[in-house]
């Protein structure tokens, strides 16, 4: 429901909920959304899947702190190009003495909006050059580090160790990768790709038409995002608009208030 709904309309969600999810048939997750969508699906346990988030989490931060980058969303004209305007930043980060400088995009979010990743210098570069590379609206993202990019690597040992030490199993429904778009197949794929991504761009959009591909006509399904904020809603809008027409937003704390009337 939408926010501030009344809790009568989350009461009546909860009763809904066990039918939504007895038929739900997939589930996607962007970023750490993964590890939900795969407690959710019956692949993770919830408290592995917690105190996994948690050295994931510690490890980026760690992988942060050794370059100073950060992450930028840029919404382009259709004739933008984000990979040309990457490798001319890393240029002029080579020209800065910067070596193997790091900017590629790390987050497709809609058509004509990405994020970007890298080096601060090459971000700095890409604001000031906006107009050149036909960017319509730049804003530096408040993270700490270039997430989903190769200045991750370090975090990448320790959240393998980490879940190899957690028993996966094959997902009850399908889960989409943010790694290729595909679903998840069994287990060892599962732990691959979990690790894969966090140097690896998330393919938000991809995955979008891969969960929403039908033939002409057929009817689009319910589509719930469940927590804080309706951005993957904003963003299957511009994805799909015959399947936002299906959406709805949950909001798991006002539904805490809702139990608890």
């Amino acid at each position: 429901g939408p926010r501030g709904a009344p809790p009568r309309l989350m009461r009546l969600w909860l009763r809904c909920v066990p039918q939504v999810v007895e038929r739900c048939v997939a589930a996607a997750g962007y970023s750490v959304g993964e590890f939900a969508a795969l407690v959710f699906a019956g692949a993770l346990g919830f408290a592995e899947a917690l105190y996994a988030v948690k050295v994931r989490a510690e490890a980026m931060q760690k992988a942060s702190e050794a370059v100073p980058s950060g992450m930028l969303s840029v919404m382009g004209r259709p004739e933008a190009n984000y990979k040309f305007a990457c490798l001319e930043a890393r240029k002029h980060c080579e020209s800065l003495g910067i070596e193997n400088p790091v900017c590629t995009i790390s987050n497709y979010l809609f058509p004509d909006s990405r994020v970007i990743a890298g080096h601060l210098q090459a971000l700095e570069y890409l604001q000031q050059n906006a107009q050149k590379y036909h960017f319509t609206r730049t804003k530096m993202l408040p993270v700490s580090g270039a997430f989903h990019t190769r200045l991750m690597e370090p975090a990448v040992e320790p959240l393998a160790e980490v879940l190899k030490s957690i028993e996966i199993q094959k997902p009850l429904l399908c889960v989409y990768s943010n790694v290729d778009g595909k679903k998840y197949m069994h287990s060892k794929h599962i732990r691959k790709l979990l690790v894969k991504q966090v140097v690896s761009p998330v393919l938000w959009e991809q995955t979008m038409h891969s969960v929403y591909e039908r033939k002409q006509g057929m009817e689009f399904p319910y589509t719930y995002e469940v927590g804080p904020g309706n951005q993957l809603g904003a963003i299957l809008r511009k994805c799909n608009l015959k399947a936002w027409k299906q959406y709805r937003h949950v909001d798991a704390l006002e539904d805490e208030e809702a139990a608890e009337m």
